[in-house]
């Protein structure tokens, strides 16, 4: 596992660059999914906007205009926040003891770098606005396009969807909030179905303040959903930040890492070697030995250990010191691992779809569908907090999956009999 760049590198090309620590490989795959989600996003929207689909929007905007204090000030608060933190971690010397996450929510930072970065910005802001400045400003109506508006509808997504997903995680395991409040900062802990959700909700609001088509919006949107989430899971597996899935007792891990196959039983004495451990965390199983089929995989594809994982969780790695020297004493299914193939596959098969399908919103039907198939499969093999729901015993996934599911059937329904078909029309943007 590599909790961030710096041991990737270690690992991979033998430097040690201390810079690199900062760079969280779990954050790193969650920009990358959003980054290219944005790309992705831009593409679709200007092909449907060349098919006449998406119509441009109006809009009254006053140029040649002085920069305003507010945009200063904002641009000021921009660079301080950007120098007092981000600067200041580099200027604060041995970075091999510093853990990026607890130093981004702590009050620790360089006010010199920030006031610097914060002046320098506004200063730049307030050059641009001079050089545009007319002598006397004047109104101009312009058309605004949904793929010029990508950049708000990524920030809205992502500020939505963690903000949603945190407070998802918070509700699934109040137990640990309440003993620990301040994990509510931590990047550590995010629920996707939460994210979805609430970045759902203001993302319908968003389409419905621009006139944006909102069942053509969301059948842009699926596709891009899958990719964004398959890729996410990369930063789980990367990272080993505690998405994996039960133990798999048809195999054993020793002390120094590793994973071979284990007789039928042998888990029970893994059990009571590690009694401490499993009597807090659990000891649910399944024994799934590797399919002769299959046998061309490594046995890390069936279970694994997750050595040096970024929570630092499991007993301790035979011959490691420092930070994250611990695995999982017994190995689990790699959940993470399997979603990212099947989510990258449906990511294909819908994306193959995507211009076949002419019905508004079916697209997105099939999608939820995919989604909550996926999901509700996976869950039951992953770890996950249950609880009692009509007197069964489930997990907030499963529950939320199910209900996608049936969302996406009655959507599905829906579109077939209330949308007719849209036939491309050639118009350029």
């Amino acid at each position: 596992m590599y909790p961030n760049f710096y041991y990737l590198f270690k690992d991979w090309f033998g430097v040690e660059w201390n810079f690199l620590r900062v760079v969280n490989s779990f954050g790193f795959f969650v920009a990358v999914s959003f980054i290219l989600g944005a790309w992705l996003l831009t593409v679709e929207l200007k092909r449907k906007g060349k098919e006449g689909i998406f119509k441009p929007t109006e809009e009254t905007i006053e140029v040649g205009k002085p920069a305003g204090m507010g945009e200063l000030i904002v641009n000021f608060l921009i660079g301080f926040i950007l120098g007092f933190k981000l600067l200041g971690l580099f200027l604060m010397g041995n970075l091999s003891t510093i853990n990026p996450q607890e130093y981004i929510f702590s009050s620790q930072g360089n006010w010199l770098a920030g006031i610097g970065l914060g002046l320098l910005l506004a200063f730049l802001k307030w050059r641009e606005k001079d050089k545009q400045k007319l002598a006397k400003p004047e109104k101009r109506v312009i058309r605004v396009w949904p793929h010029d508006r990508v950049g708000e509808i990524t920030t809205i997504a992502v500020v939505f969807g963690i903000l949603g997903a945190k407070l998802f995680d918070t509700f699934e395991n109040w137990d640990s909030f309440v003993k620990d409040p301040s994990s509510i900062f931590s990047m550590s802990g995010l629920t996707f179905y939460g994210g979805l959700i609430c970045a759902g909700i203001a993302l319908w609001w968003y389409t419905k303040k621009h006139n944006i088509n909102f069942w053509h919006f969301t059948d842009v949107l699926g596709p891009i959903m899958m990719m964004a989430y398959g890729t996410g899971r990369i930063g789980c597996q990367v990272s080993g930040d505690g998405d994996w899935g039960i133990y798999n007792s048809a195999f054993k891990t020793s002390s120094a890492g590793g994973i071979f196959p284990a007789a039928q039983g042998e888990f029970q004495q893994v059990l009571a070697n590690n009694a401490p451990f499993f009597s807090s965390h659990g000891s649910h199983h399944a024994f799934f030995p590797k399919p002769g089929a299959l046998s061309f995989l490594p046995d890390w594809f069936f279970a694994y250990d997750f050595p040096h994982n970024v929570n630092e969780f499991g007993t301790p790695l035979d011959g490691c010191t420092g930070a994250y020297c611990m695995h999982l004493p017994a190995p689990v299914f790699p959940t993470s691992l399997y979603e990212i193939i099947v989510c990258l596959i449906l990511f294909g098969i819908l994306w193959m779809m995507r211009k076949r399908i002419r019905i508004p919103g079916l697209l997105f039907g099939i999608y939820l569908v995919f989604n909550g198939l996926e999901r509700f499969i996976i869950e039951k093999i992953r770890v996950n907090v249950k609880m009692n729901f009509l007197g069964m015993e489930i997990t907030q996934a499963e529950l939320i999956s199910f209900g996608l599911i049936i969302l996406g059937v009655i959507i599905i329904i829906y579109s077939w009999k209330k949308n007719k078909p849209v036939s491309p029309v050639a118009k350029t943007p």
